[in-house]
């Protein structure tokens, strides 16, 4: 295939405006999509595409089935968009392949939408008039809109949301690079080569104040400048897609729904700091991600958008896939570096940083997902237009990942400075089963928990570092009031405590010790003075572990102290653990005016330790009890009670 050159580009653009998700068809009339993320696939989404593609065989109905990724609503997947010309886009949640039938017959055979099944505000506290909109920016058009998510702007979900990077995210085929062009993709690398000098890209995005999305925040045009003005002609540029925090998908998702943008941002900031070679490195659990970003790697270089003389300008840069091996350090830029050179993942001192001295000592810059697909929008739109949105201080959007006790768990995207209430209930739906919103683990294992009362804080860099929390890659893990905060500390600890690489004593022997401390409190052997020791070791980790991620691993321990601390006092004093979730902890006992004697607790207790005849009142033995909780889980008349 001959290289592209810009002109090709608006040639594509205009014979691909059919190729979004809501795009007319010239040929056929009706398009059905099936959204095919790992979170769709997860639920049974690959099965609801057989038995549709089965169904439409079957009835010989003239309809164009495809595939995109994840539009965030995770929480009902599958989701299955329906696209017929002059209409409403219309989105069935949560589709079985029972109701794949009932969408043919009723829906496609019989032009008749199925209201029961429509992604609305019923169904996800998210669409007014059952699921369609009769505005008249919903109808069809001739040529792309520029948002192509229009017709959830009423969806509860998306209302507040602003999707900036995740614009194309369940709008285009992940598997079709000239869908990508037909919204406008890769005119940003050409506005950058034909317009623009090196030094004006990184200007550009110096002014748009993009920071980096991986956790740390550091300017990202002041990263490219460095390594720009570093010397030596060989530099390279490394994606970050180690996604490694527990509850955080925000970087699967973006490539899974859209890797091209990802290869475009590395593109234009491989021509701005002067990098030949590029390196996409992901973690190996995720098989669908790598899959997508290698195709579309394969699609860019076919049409001569990698490789040699990109455009025609001179501009040779060319990319691979490395695949890690999982291990949470790797997150950390100079962990990764040792990753790809094929030596054991572990940290190193810095100064030198990578962009002065990186992979295989050039200057190196390493973006993580997010920062590197929003680049595109930036030169395409311009510093100004994307300096406006955001705070004083935190510019553009965020995405965060809802996971935990939330009604909606899903990937939002929002205008830094949102307030978190906003995202917690106007987005997220607040906190299921009537239960209490308690907090929210904000920044992952690294990160600090935000507590109810601080609610109304924006979402910034500044404001979550002042309550001892971190914006990190974005993982949101909310809890309720059934969640223990001493326990919440020691869950995170341990797993950053299992992921230390061990190079250095304090991460290695300072996390293991407060590990012991909180163990022993959860167990109920925690004594006067350990809330102090956890607070002295805890500061002296963050003073003196070698790289940011052990500095940042007491975060969680030190934030539920400061803002629960009440409860680790419950925990030390009273030997109680408020929220019934540390099992040592926790009493049970049988009420004898509730109990009916059905013996199904009994037969269930795998320690023996209940005893009662048929039909009469039993009783538990204390010094038996092996705090299990399986009398309780079994009891259908409420008589087993627990303090």
């Amino acid at each position: 295939m001959e290289k592209l050159s810009v002109k090709d580009l608006r040639r594509i653009k205009d014979r691909s405006s059919i190729a979004c998700s809501i795009r007319n068809n010239e040929e056929k009339d009706t398009k059905v999509i099936v959204h095919m993320g790992t979170c769709g696939i997860a639920s049974g989404a690959q099965e609801v595409m057989r038995v549709l593609r089965e169904r439409v065989e079957q009835e010989g109905l003239d309809v164009v089935l495809d595939e995109a990724g994840c539009i965030g609503i995770c929480e009902r997947e599958p989701i299955v968009s329906l696209v017929r010309k002059g209409e409403p886009v219309v989105r069935y949640a949560a589709v079985s392949p029972e109701a794949v039938l009932e969408i043919v017959e009723s829906h496609l055979m019989g032009g008749k939408v199925v209201q029961e099944l429509l992604l609305s505000n019923g169904s996800i506290n998210g669409v007014r008039k059952a699921g369609l909109r009769s505005s008249e920016t919903l109808v069809v058009p001739a040529t792309l809109p520029e948002e192509p998510l229009a017709d959830l702007e009423e969806v509860d979900f998306f209302v507040p949301q602003q999707r900036i990077t995740r614009k194309n995210c369940g709008a285009i085929n992940p598997y079709r690079i000239d869908e990508y062009i037909a919204m406008d993709g890769w005119s940003a690398l050409a506005r950058a080569l034909t317009e623009m000098t090196p030094e004006q890209v990184i200007e550009e995005i110096q002014r748009s104040g993009l920071r980096g999305r991986g956790g740390a925040g550091f300017p990202t045009g002041v990263k490219w400048q460095y390594c720009r003005q570093a010397p030596g002609s060989v530099k390279y540029l490394i994606c970050n897609a180690d996604e490694g925090d527990p509850g955080a998908f925000m970087d699967r998702a973006q490539l899974e729904g859209d890797p091209q943008s990802i290869l475009e941002g590395m593109a234009i900031a491989a021509y701005a700091i002067g990098a030949g070679q590029g390196i996409v490195y992901v973690r190996m659990e995720y098989p669908l991600a790598v899959e997508l970003i290698s195709h579309a790697i394969d699609q860019a270089r076919a049409y001569g958008l990698l490789g040699s003389d990109i455009f025609g300008r001179g501009f040779d840069f060319d990319m691979e896939v490395m695949i890690g091996a999982g291990a949470f350090v790797c997150g950390e830029e100079t962990a990764l570096i040792h990753s790809v050179q094929g030596q054991r993942g572990v940290p190193r001192p810095k100064p030198p940083f990578p962009a002065m001295s990186g992979l295989y000592g050039k200057p190196t810059v390493i973006n993580n997902v997010e920062t590197l697909a929003t680049v595109p929008t930036i030169i395409r739109n311009g510093a100004d237009w994307y300096a406006a949105v955001g705070s004083e201080k935190s510019k553009g959007t965020k995405i965060f990942s809802l996971a935990g006790r939330i009604v909606n768990n899903g990937l939002v995207e929002v205008e830094m400075g949102t307030p978190m209430k906003k995202i917690i209930y106007d987005i997220g739906g607040g906190v299921p089963e009537g239960g209490t919103f308690k907090a929210v683990q904000c920044g992952g294992p690294s990160g600090g928990c935000v507590p109810a009362r601080h609610l109304d804080t924006p979402i910034d860099y500044e404001s979550l570092t002042a309550l001892g929390a971190i914006m990190g890659s974005g993982g949101l893990v909310v809890m309720d009031d059934k969640s223990c905060m001493v326990d919440t500390a020691r869950f995170f600890l341990e797993f950053v405590q299992e992921e230390s690489c061990g190079q250095c004593t304090p991460g290695r022997e300072g996390t293991g010790l407060m590990l012991d401390i909180l163990t022993r409190i959860t167990e109920g052997k925690g004594v006067e003075g350990d809330i102090k020791e956890l607070e002295k070791l805890g500061n002296i980790i963050k003073k003196t572990a070698l790289c940011g991620l052990g500095q940042t691993a007491p975060n969680p321990v030190l934030s539920t102290i400061r803002h629960f601390r009440d409860e680790y006092e419950a925990h030390i004093r009273e030997k109680r653990c408020p929220a019934l979730v540390c099992r040592k902890l926790v009493q049970y006992s049988i009420d004898p005016d509730t109990c009916n004697g059905c013996t199904a607790c009994a037969r269930a207790c795998p320690a023996s330790c209940i005893s009662g005849e048929k039909k009469e009142v039993h009783v538990i033995d204390p010094t038996s009890c092996i705090h299990c909780g399986t009398c309780y889980d079994v009891c259908t008349f409420d008589a087993v009670l627990r303090t």
